[in-house]
């Protein structure tokens, strides 16, 4: 047979025919008959697999870290509850996965990524030919431990042995205020923001402006398959003096001098405790959640955290500098001690519940104006507190909604009035309920303690984000109501980090406080090394005085309805894995009754009712 002759086998490839031909082959009459039941079975076959394929159920999703951008090459494992067969597929570039051709029937999803947490999806029903559509969100773990001296200081690996590791950062730098305070070794959160005995401008060093400067040691170790032992122990360190934050110290150093001679006084949670930020262990399960006891970080800061543009800087954030909002209400129940946390997520849902058990001690109460040490009632505190979390994730958009409540909260305003000034009427001279004055023989010494403010509060809040490359959209609601405690505090009760109350006001509100803040922002990703944060903070508070007196003419007091504003930008730039540069600017101003200093007798205002403060620093985090 000559080459030329060949034999002609047709294909469908796509939707074009095309013909393959091979030399020296000639098709006899028994192979096409020997060739016919061949033939009749792939026919059969050809058409019976689209009736199996319309049976078969299939899964597909999209694979994301916690900001919302795709994760490639994640191991997605489905596993067949009923029978406990698994196919394993890798998400593509976009952090896409299908798997087709399942058989009805119940399905748990796992996936797994190195660098980032395992998710589980759990719960999942197939019917014949459904497709069903499974996103997951994936967060970030704890970095490979360190194995050099040279990974560590050019990648962001863990200083993990043996499952424990040590964390901590470094963040410093040098401002200018326009109305600010000599500062002191105790004050963590700078002068951003504005204060009420602010006078002049200054150069200062900035401590703490993204991060809190500290230290933390952390370990999650299994002791069963998936239940693990975890707990952590963190401090914040003034980074420029090296002592432990301590906002109670900021005041009691100020006990006795005129108000021209104050340093920078605050008030919050860190108090000089050892451990200032979280000191707590428990248990944790894959399924069924976490569950913690100890010094821990409210739900309300923990949300803030996340929602805040800024994440909680004091530099260039309200309600990171001021604790009003994560506190839900007050800024020294940013942290719960002695409080029972759990943590459970579902899928894209997550829900929290905390409480707190009272503790301290709740002084010495009496209603008589002439009461005595001997004649006074010794109270015992009421400080419970609980709240709830319930928030979840949809793509790129999440949310959540945060619920606290919290008795005997602790407010501590302003310095206590001392011997150097006795005759100043804008300082508070009370000592008890009943306003009797810090004389005589109910007096309780105002070296090292402190006077403040005790109020019921409740709070909601709202907070969401949405990540649109290259922006991140940040805001938040929240509605604080603060009214007289059911249970008074007495003279003598302990507030945060041990510190004795020589000054205690239950009655402080002629009527409740009705307090909102509003906050958003935008940050910008310039590049992969890069950020650029706007963000805008605001807080409004009812007119609670009793009558209601309250205009330029009647004057102002702190009961008045009142506002206060804060803007701030900044840059944030990254030259390794942990050093990070930043430079930006906060402005704030107050007016109304958020602009009186003093809340007692005829309003005593902020010296300046605004305050201009540029930053510039750096970071180190481990």
């Amino acid at each position: 047979m000559k080459r030329s002759d060949r034999s002609q086998i047709l294909f469908r490839y796509g939707r074009r025919w095309k013909t393959l031909t091979r030399a020296g082959y000639v098709p006899t009459a028994a192979s096409l008959l020997l060739a016919q039941p061949f033939l009749l079975l792939l026919w059969l076959a050809m058409g019976a697999f689209p009736a199996w394929a319309q049976t078969g159920a299939s899964l597909s999703g999209v694979v994301t870290d916690q900001t919302g951008a795709a994760l490639p090459d994640v191991a997605v494992t489905i596993r067949n509850v009923d029978t406990g067969a698994t196919r394993t597929i890798a998400t593509d570039g976009g952090g896409h996965y299908q798997a087709s051709g399942l058989p009805p029937g119940r399905f748990e999803i796992r996936a797994a990524k190195q660098g980032f947490a395992d998710e589980t999806r759990t719960g999942i029903s197939l019917a014949v030919g459904q497709d069903a559509t499974v996103d997951i969100k994936m967060q970030r773990s704890t970095p490979d431990a360190c194995a050099s001296g040279h990974e560590f200081a050019t990648t962001d690996c863990a200083l993990t042995w043996h499952g424990i590791t040590l964390y901590g950062a470094y963040d410093v730098g040098v401002g200018w205020v326009s109305h600010g305070l000599p500062e002191n070794g105790y004050n963590y959160e700078g002068e951003s923001l504005v204060n009420r005995n602010g006078y002049q401008h200054r150069f200062l060093i900035a401590p703490n402006n993204l991060s809190q400067t500290g230290l933390g040691i952390r370990g999650k170790e299994e002791f069963l398959p998936g239940w693990s032992v975890v707990f952590n122990a963190s401090t914040g360190i003034n980074p420029q003096s090296g002592l432990l934050a301590n906002a109670s110290a900021t005041d009691t150093i100020n006990n006795g001098l005129p108000r021209s001679s104050y340093s920078e006084a605050i008030d919050g949670a860190r108090a000089g405790q050892p451990f200032n930020d979280e000191f707590y262990g428990g248990i944790s399960s894959a399924h069924f959640g976490t569950l913690t006891f100890g010094r821990q970080r409210a739900l309300g800061t923990e949300a803030m955290l996340v929602y805040d543009p800024a994440g909680g800087g004091y530099a260039f954030s309200y309600i990171g500098y001021n604790g009003t909002m994560a506190g839900g209400g007050d800024t020294e129940d940013s942290r719960w001690d002695d409080a029972l946390k759990y943590r459970l997520s579902y899928g894209p849902v997550h829900f929290g519940a905390m409480y707190k058990f009272a503790d301290g001690s709740g002084g010495c109460y009496s209603a008589s104006a002439n009461w005595t040490a001997a004649t006074c009632t010794p109270e015992a505190p009421h400080n419970t507190a609980y709240g709830f979390d319930l928030g979840g994730n949809y793509g790129k958009f999440s949310a959540d909604v945060v619920y606290q409540h919290y008795n005997q909260a602790i407010s501590v305003l302003n310095p206590l009035l001392g011997p150097q000034s006795p005759t100043q009427s804008y300082q508070s001279t009370l000592n008890s309920i009943n306003t009797n004055p810090i004389t005589g023989a109910n007096l309780i010494g105002t070296a090292n303690t402190v006077y403040g403010i005790v109020t019921d509060n409740s709070a909601i809040m709202v907070a969401a984000k949405y990540t649109w490359d290259p922006f991140k959209l940040f805001a938040g609601y929240e509605y604080i109501r603060q009214a007289n405690p059911s249970n008074p505090l007495g003279v003598g009760a302990l507030d945060q980090g041990g510190y004795i109350m020589s000054g205690v006001e239950d009655h402080n509100l002629d009527s409740p406080k009705h307090v909102q803040i509003w906050w958003t922002g935008l940050k910008y990703a310039f590049d992969s090394k890069t950020d650029i944060t706007l963000s805008w903070y605001h807080q409004l508070q009812n007119d609670f005085r009793v009558p209601t007196t309250c205009s330029p003419e009647a004057g102002f007091r702190s009961s008045c309805a009142g506002t206060l504003n804060e803007w701030s930008l900044y840059t944030d730039h990254h030259f390794t894995k942990r050093f990070d540069a930043f430079a930006g600017i906060a402005y704030s101003y107050v007016s109304g009754g958020l602009a009186i200093a003093i809340p007692h007798g005829p309003g005593v205002p902020y010296k300046y009712d605004n305050n201009l403060a540029p930053t510039v620093g750096g970071r180190f985090t481990f």
